[in-house]
């Protein structure tokens, strides 16, 4: 009995530690071979039809393990996304130094030239065409490899969406630069910007300087964020801006909290079930992510209206629910909620008892949908839907018919 779950312990082990494939490509760009490390989300091989987005770290050999226990840690609590971590290992001679190079006047030359076309040209289409990607990507760095990522930003069409620049070292010019092309951009960017106070001065003062100019930059669609952590080192501020940086990107990602719930939801006078619709509608905006309706956003939704007694918005609250979770109990509970709570009675022991032929969800069982007909077989209907029903012509204008 102990050899076998010794065993199974062995086998769970390597399962779990499987998520991370070393792999390596001959590079054109480079004239040589490249090894990075794909780090898959935990449920990759379990939910087939999911894709996810991705992020590219620079110095990938000490990156990884920080951003990948910040992104495990955040998708417990489903506030951060799962994502594709490309790790490229950089740190072996003065290969990062030579994959960042650049000329005097501030531009990619030589070994960083060839790097730069090798993430875009090579490394990016290979992840893409193996793995299920979707079109949101990220890319980290830092020291001299935060710099090197500031020249996607010198492109009309970013490669990147995200950007997260850890005590960056910039190149000549690149403060100008960025100014002038972060004013000129059209989709939506992200740049997370941090530093600790006891770092290098160079470092800091230059970071300060693109600090002044970005933050007057007038753009609505670049979002942006500038961290100095108090008595950090070069090396100490990146444990802590990790997740203030992934926190500041995918903000309005998680779930309804309590206080949004109370300040944002719980106060409308009616607009419950457009909130959950928009909510969702932004995300995909923002992040290109197909995401689908988390079920305690619903319950936190339908709480409001109970609450409210906007009990007409059940109805489009169930719609809702059967465009994202067809043929389960979540979008019948919702319109026999609406009959029972209208004092239609009939029309609720109808709907709850729908729920037999449908696929249960959560709390939501066959066996809670038949209770529910169960104990509402015997009364009589007393409609109350005049509490919430939207003004019919007549009762809008004020205005008595004829015979009245």
């Amino acid at each position: 009995m102990k050899t076998r779950f010794l065993l199974l312990l062995l086998l769970v082990t390597s399962f779990a530690f499987s998520q991370r494939i070393t792999e390596s490509i001959q590079s054109k760009k480079l004239e040589e071979e490249r090894t990075f490390t794909v780090s898959l989300p935990s449920n990759y091989e379990f939910d087939i039809e999911k894709k996810f987005p991705i992020l590219v770290l620079l110095d990938g050999e000490y990156l990884l393990n920080p951003f990948e226990g910040n992104l495990k840690y955040g998708n417990y609590w489903d506030d951060l996304p799962e994502m594709i971590i490309v790790a490229i290992n950089q740190n072996y001679g003065e290969k990062r130094f030579d994959d960042s190079d650049y000329d005097q006047t501030g531009l990619p030359s030589d070994k960083g030239a060839k790097f730069f076309e090798f993430i875009g040209f090579e490394l990016l289409p290979y992840i893409e065409g193996k793995y299920r990607t979707q079109p949101f990507r990220i890319i980290a760095g830092h020291d001299t490899t935060a710099g090197f990522l500031n020249f996607y930003l010198y492109k009309d069409d970013p490669l990147f969406n995200g950007y997260i620049s850890l005590g960056a070292e910039l190149a000549p010019q690149m403060v100008k630069r960025l100014g002038e092309r972060l004013t000129l951009l059209k989709k939506p960017l992200f740049y997370y910007h941090a530093i600790g106070s006891g770092d290098l001065v160079d470092i800091n003062t230059n970071a300060k300087a693109l600090d002044q100019t970005i933050a007057a930059i007038p753009n609505k669609t670049f979002n942006y964020r500038f961290d100095q952590f108090k008595g950090a080192t070069h090396y100490s501020l990146v444990p802590q801006a990790i997740p203030q940086a992934l926190y500041f990107i995918f903000e309005g990602y998680q779930p309804i909290s309590m206080m949004e719930y109370k300040e944002k939801i719980a106060t409308l006078d009616k607009g419950y079930t457009q909130y959950l619709i928009d909510k969702y509608t932004k995300l995909e905006e923002k992040f290109g992510l197909k995401l689908k309706p988390r079920l305690t956003d619903f319950k936190a939704i339908e709480a409001a209206i109970l609450k409210n007694k906007a009990y007409f918005e059940l109805q489009e609250l169930g719609k809702y629910a059967d465009k994202h979770y067809p043929k389960t109990t979540l979008g019948t509970y919702h319109q026999a909620l609406y009959y029972e709570k209208s004092g239609e009675f009939k029309k609720a022991v109808k709907e709850y008892r729908k729920g037999y032929t449908l696929n249960e969800i959560r709390e939501i069982t066959k066996s809670f949908m038949l209770d529910k007909a169960e104990g509402l077989k015997d009364k009589e209907d007393k409609s109350t839907v005049e509490e919430y029903a939207e003004p019919t012509p007549e009762e809008g204008n004020g205005e008595k018919k004829e015979g009245e």
